[in-house]
């Protein structure tokens, strides 16, 4: 598994991020959309087969392939199972030519200052050895702001960098992501703000050190410009946040350089109920219209 290889495709390809990393609090909820109830499972570890089977409907549906997602964002418990018998992130990469991530966070601490830092990840460290060792290329985690408050702000993007570099010092390649919410009363404002603190970092970054951006779709077209084209910068993907998947495609498509990374977007109007040729349809028209705003 050539990680030069992996980096280029992630750099200058076309396509976009499928985001398969929903986990805990989210995973009824996601499995509910797609059709299968809470009857369906008796403890977490039966959830999780039954979200393993959804996501490998996914993965192996002839939609799916490298062609038009550049990479696919894992929660640790399918890196650690199995797709048509061998690990997830080698069917990934081997078998779909699409670059395996892993979402590394524990979830957000309570809102202080307008905004939710990252709850500490003690065993950080050894994820991040197993993630290498499993063949993931990158890593992905996830803090929240809520308001246009600079001290909230800077928590946030301080302690995602701070994380960033542990991560690019194990050999990955860290997802970074302050998610605005987009509920935000004055979004526009949060934005700009961020905007600057993550330049800031960027500028602190070594020259060896590689960074991703996922980022809330701006109210200002085109804000992070200067981001997209940062030499540290790998890409700049862009997350759905509950806009609706044609709205998030329309706002995306507006940002020139960013891609999609659309978790519940992807895999809106997909259900268990489905014949594969139903389901694999419908996986390929939301994979279409995702590609399609990504490449703009």
């Amino acid at each position: 598994m050539s990680n030069a290889e992996q980096l280029a495709k992630i750099k200058n390809a076309p396509g976009f991020i499928a985001a398969l990393d929903q986990s805990g609090g989210s995973t009824p909820k996601a499995l509910g959309l797609y059709g299968v109830t809470e009857d369906a499972w008796s403890n977490d570890e039966e959830m999780y087969t039954v979200v393993h089977q959804m996501r490998t409907r996914i993965m192996t549906s002839p939609a799916f392939t490298g062609e038009r997602i550049l990479g696919a964002i894992l929660f640790e418990n399918t890196m650690d199972r199995e797709v048509e018998g061998q690990s997830t992130a080698s069917y990934l990469w081997n078998v779909k030519n699409v670059v395996p991530f892993l979402k590394v966070d524990k979830g957000l601490a309570d809102v202080v200052d307008g905004a939710q830092v990252m709850k500490p990840m003690p065993d950080l460290d050894a994820l991040l050895q197993k993630a290498v060792a499993a063949g993931i290329f990158g890593t992905k985690m996830r803090s929240v702001i809520k308001e246009a408050n600079p001290a909230g702000i800077k928590a946030v993007v301080d302690q995602q960098f701070e994380v960033g570099r542990q991560i690019v010092a194990a050999g990955l390649v860290p997802i970074i992501e302050p998610e605005v919410d987009i509920h935000c009363p004055d979004k526009e404002g949060a934005e700009e703000i961020l905007h600057a603190a993550i330049m800031d970092q960027l500028n602190s970054l070594g020259d060896d050190e590689v960074v991703m951006l996922k980022l809330t779709l701006p109210e200002k077209d085109n804000l992070y410009a200067d981001c997209i084209a940062h030499p540290n910068v790998a890409r700049v993907v862009a997350l759905s946040g509950g806009y609706s998947r044609d709205e998030a495609n329309e706002r995306l498509s507006r940002q020139n350089g960013m891609v999609a990374s659309f978790s519940r977007a992807l895999a809106e109007g997909l259900s268990a109920q489905q014949c594969d040729d139903e389901f694999n349809a419908t996986l390929d028209a939301s994979i279409a219209a995702i590609a399609a705003a990504s490449a703009t």
